[in-house]
């Protein structure tokens, strides 16, 4: 899913928009887009007008370059949409290469026989071993495997997946490689994960957002006054040329009229509005998130409340060793001697923390420890233990370490024959109701101490919360935990509230509540129990790794399973909103200045004082434009290509900087509203002495 990007715009992208853009000239294409549709009526009717009745014009060539720019700035529009299309639909090329057809074990009253994997249908279970293809979404029912899932997230490292719990979930494409399950199918073939992401992707599936559709009502109502202003022009014209004398005919023709209004309406926005949208959900589909809609990505602007999960959101979720507990008798020492070899063989986050720890606080290394003659225990989620047993020169065991959950060790020890010290509880107990996580050491029957595991508070999180509250976004943590611990980590991680022994019930009444106060909620979940809550919240973001119910349930599914990209959802969200509100800023901004600059240059020669050269009109000709011709020709010119100018814009965003709406709103207004007034002026000017110099136009 990843892929090596090789920036905004490369080549292969852009020949294939360019080959789009033509195709996007079809009028069923057009008439989607209402300020566009009426730019490509004007550039038709003009070249009509241009073959059919070129007579009346006495400058051909000036009206052909009108023409032909006219159809540049309908290529430009479409080549927007389809540059952003074209990045969706490689992406979307790459995940249909591993749709590859396969063969399914279907099981069948404890018989397997081999099918195609297309012919299996929802509620058909499949047996998936080492080294196969799994055919189709399912939940594992039965067995637990790792899963190699690359081929849809991009990351190398293979997931447990495992019957009942949150982690059941498996997707088409993804490979078995260790041990053996049976899934049971959710989805019809063709219906699957992967097959809705591709159309996703590639925007075959995009609808238009409700901020989107009420833009474009305001782009075509703005359309209809700028036809009647233009209608208005013509009137006045022909008025002023009977009363002074003045034959204008030459200048204020259709074609000419025709392209004053593309340059009034606003072309820019209208052209980028679809890159903006497909763009924001592509920078989210970068970051190996999947939105099933564009309302989704536009909510995620919109929220000002985030409920976040306390496990691998705010805290690592792989909880660290912290301290070394011993029980009566013991020493520090000995204690982290035997929890690090216990841990030699434990390949997990919080298995490696302890052997760190042990380094730390006594300058133990595992690797100086005389470990011949052993035989290694390593973890497995079902023993829930590791260790180490040391052999005598008959290969029997003379000693034998472990380390585990108390339960794990419990039953471990009544194994031996020995008996559980029951003293050690209140240490077990005390760490508990701290929300952190005993694991006891033992050497043969005897139990040495507990090891503390604790949630860690990630790194740098307290900074990206006070980013949320600079754009008035409200954080809440909610958690299993008891009150107590829930508000010490809710304090370390600055969050603005916290929800202790938070049930699912619990999670969706909030949401509820909150709704009803006007709030719009972001929240992440995996579990099925979550499902309700993900399905409540206006922006739900499914973990990859979770149940198919929850990913169901969601508007968005997160492939790496990273909760904290709930924080950067958002923030993406944020960037889509602002970059369309400072491109339309600077669109009718842009409307603005041409209408002044091209108006005094066309009107130039109408009211001429006797022994002047111009009209009175010509005192608001600021940028003392060459002549009318050259006037309308700049303005078409700069009008076509301020567009192609704004496309990586549009496509890398408007760089998201966390503020208030009111300081953003300052902002667009300084540099886009400003910047739209006075491009124009300096982008015409320029094009004008350039097509004087090149003598386009007399």
């Amino acid at each position: 899913m990843k892929e090596s990007r090789k920036g905004i715009l490369h080549t292969n992208l852009i020949l294939e928009a360019i080959k789009d853009s033509f195709f996007k000239l079809n009028p069923v294409f057009q008439w989607k887009n209402p300020v566009m549709f009426v730019t490509y009526l004007g550039a038709i009717f003009s070249t009509l007008l241009l073959i059919f009745d070129s007579s009346k014009y006495q400058d051909i060539a000036f009206h052909l370059q009108i023409v032909l720019w006219l159809w540049f700035t309908v290529l430009f529009a479409n080549f927007a949409s389809a540059i952003a299309e074209s990045r969706g639909k490689a992406q979307a090329n790459s995940l249909r290469k591993t749709q590859v057809e396969n063969m399914a074990k279907k099981y069948v009253d404890g018989q397997e026989t081999l099918i195609p994997a297309t012919q299996l249908k929802k509620g058909d279970r499949v047996i998936c071993e080492v080294g196969d293809v799994i055919p189709a979404d399912g939940e594992v029912v039965e067995g637990i495997a790792t899963v190699d899932e690359s081929a849809i997230t991009g990351e190398s490292a293979p997931v447990i997946r495992e019957s009942g719990g949150d982690r059941s979930a498996v997707t088409a494409g993804t490979r078995v490689v260790s041990d053996r399950i049976i899934v049971s199918v959710t989805s019809e073939s063709g219906h699957s994960f992967l097959d809705r992401m591709i159309g996703l992707i590639e925007g075959s599936q995009r609808q238009k957002t409700p901020n989107e559709i009420a833009l474009n009502i305001i782009l075509s109502a703005l359309t209809i006054i700028f036809i009647l202003t233009v209608i208005s022009v013509k009137i006045l014209a022909t008025y002023s040329a009977e009363m002074t004398g003045e034959d204008l005919s030459h200048i204020v023709t259709l074609p000419v009229l025709i392209a004053l209004l593309v340059c009034l309406i606003p072309t820019t926005i209208s052209a980028l509005l679809s890159a903006i949208g497909i763009a924001g959900m592509d920078r989210l589909i970068q970051r190996n998130v999947i939105a099933k809609s564009g309302r989704a990505v536009e909510a995620a602007g919109d929220i000002d409340l985030l409920i976040l999960d306390k496990t691998g959101t705010i805290t690592l979720g792989n909880r660290m060793a912290t301290d070394f507990l011993v029980a009566p008798g013991v020493s520090d020492k000995e204690l982290a001697q035997v929890a690090q070899l216990s841990s030699i063989a434990d390949e997990t986050p919080e298995g490696r923390s302890i052997v760190v720890l042990a380094k730390d606080r006594f300058d133990l290394r595992a690797e100086s420890l005389d470990t011949h003659k052993a035989h290694i225990i390593a973890f497995s989620a079902q023993t829930r233990m590791s260790g180490i047993d040391f052999l005598n020169d008959h290969k029997a065991v003379k000693r034998s370490i472990r380390k585990g959950a108390v339960e794990s060790i419990k039953t471990y020890i009544d194994r031996l024959g020995g008996v559980f010290p029951e003293e050690i509880m209140p240490i077990v107990d005390s760490i508990s109701n701290q929300g952190g996580t005993p694991l006891l050491v033992t050497d043969d029957q005897r139990v040495l101490g507990v090891i503390h595991l604790k949630d860690i508070i990630k790194g740098g999180i307290k900074e990206r919360f006070t980013e949320m509250r600079k754009m008035g976004i409200k954080t809440l943590m909610v958690t299993g935990d008891n009150a107590l611990t829930a508000s010490a980590i809710a304090a370390e991680a600055g969050v603005d509230d916290y929800l202790a022994q938070a049930t699912p019930e619990v999670k969706l009444k909030c949401i509820r509540d909150e709704q009803a106060k006007g709030h719009l909620i972001a929240m992440t979940g995996d579990g099925t129990n979550d499902a309700p809550a993900l399905a409540q919240a206006d922006v739900g973001v499914a973990m990859n790794t979770g149940t198919q119910a929850s990913r169901e349930a969601g508007n968005m599914v997160d492939l790496d399973s990273n909760p904290t990209k709930l924080i950067e959802i958002v923030e993406i969200g944020k960037q889509l909103l602002m970059t369309r509100g400072a491109l339309t800023t600077f669109s009718i901004a842009n409307d603005v200045a041409k209408y002044f600059a091209i108006i005094p240059a066309l009107f130039e020669s109408l009211y001429i004082i006797k022994g002047e050269s111009h009209g009175a009109l010509n005192l608001l000709n600021i940028m003392h434009l060459s002549s009318p011709q050259s006037a309308i020709l700049s303005a078409v010119i700069f009008n076509a290509l301020i567009i192609v100018a704004l496309i990586p814009l549009a496509l890398k965003g408007v760089k998201y900087q966390p503020q208030s709406a009111e300081h953003l709103l300052q902002h667009n207004l300084f540099v886009y509203g400003l910047g739209g007034l006075i491009a124009p002026f300096i982008g015409i000017k320029i094009i004008d002495m350039l097509i004087s110099f090149l003598g386009w136009v007399h």
